[in-house]
């Protein structure tokens, strides 16, 4: 039984070019919602969407932000469709708590516990920049702002910080 030739190029696509990123778009979605659950549905059809649309990727080169996009926009649309039940961090179990934290260090904990603590608008920029190495030109692009509201939001997001940890 002959395959497609067709089909096996978009699966061996989608691999070389798509899934090495899993991880990293399920530490940003983590990031956004908090959820392990729901971080693993919104990668999932991420990563469903991106294989459909694949042959729009213009720039091979792009597919990190093409990715965070996607992701970004499915997010979304898990608030737009319904209201989610929402979990205090403090309350995950141990299992759970170990997918964002590393053992025994208090700075850590603390820091990672400010940063959930800000609101989303400060929380998105500083995550796309700190964890996954986005300039904030690109973050702009990613999130519809323009360069200075990026820098601005940064800016806030880190006097934020710093006004807890003190």
């Amino acid at each position: 039984m002959a395959t497609s030739g067709a089909g096996g190029a978009e699966q061996l696509s989608f691999e070389r070019l798509v899934a090495p990123w899993r991880d990293d778009l399920y530490r940003y979605v983590f990031w956004l919602c908090r959820d392990p659950y729901l971080a693993d549905d919104v990668v999932q059809e991420t990563m469903l969407r991106a294989f459909k649309s694949l042959d729009k990727l213009e720039d091979e080169s792009a597919i990190k932000p093409w990715l965070l996009t996607i992701a970004r926009r499915e997010h979304a649309r898990v608030y737009e469709r319904k209201r989610l039940e929402t979990r205090d961090i403090d309350e995950l179990s141990f299992a759970e708590s170990a997918l964002i934290a590393t053992e025994g260090d208090p700075d850590v904990d603390d820091m990672r516990a400010a940063i959930f603590r800000l609101d989303d608008d400060y929380r998105e920029p500083l995550v796309l920049q700190v964890l996954m190495g986005f300039s904030t030109e690109e973050i702009a692009g990613m999130m519809g702002l323009r360069q200075g509201a990026v820098l601005t939001r940064l800016h806030r997001a880190r006097r934020k910080l710093m006004d807890e940890i003190k």
